[in-house]
């Protein structure tokens, strides 16, 4: 059964930092582009960040540039969203998703298996 399974949100103060962990039950877990997305309450889910299969090329949204640091540790299968600088509009419910195929895409319905969630909430 393949799981994704978030971790590491919380409360934390504006500028602050938090770490995400998705851990991942996926056959081959370097077969899959991994992608980080975000819902906030009456919005729609956004990207934030991918990572191709082994690491080497990386993606990020406009909003989330230069402050947040996505990685992968496939030894572990495992998936990273390191987030500095954190802002109140970074409030969301984040999201880790997969998806068989090397393209680093950004649209939601491109990815085939997702987590739960993790809220994170900054604070002004």
């Amino acid at each position: 059964q393949v799981q994704l399974v978030e971790s590491g949100g919380g409360l934390v103060q504006a500028g602050g930092s938090l770490r995400l962990s998705c851990a991942a039950s996926l056959r081959t877990f370097s077969d899959y582009t991994m992608g980080w997305f975000r819902q906030a309450p009456g919005k729609e889910r956004e990207f934030v960040a991918a990572v191709s299969q082994n690491g080497g090329s990386t993606s990020y949204a406009d909003s989330v540039k230069g402050r947040f640091t996505i990685s992968r540790d496939n030894a572990k299968d495992t998936v990273y969203l390191q987030m500095s600088s954190l802002k109140s509009e970074d409030t969301a419910l984040y999201y880790c998703a997969g998806r068989r195929r090397p393209e680093l895409t950004t649209l939601p319905h491109t990815y085939t298996y997702w987590g739960q969630g993790t809220q994170v909430t900054v604070s002004s």
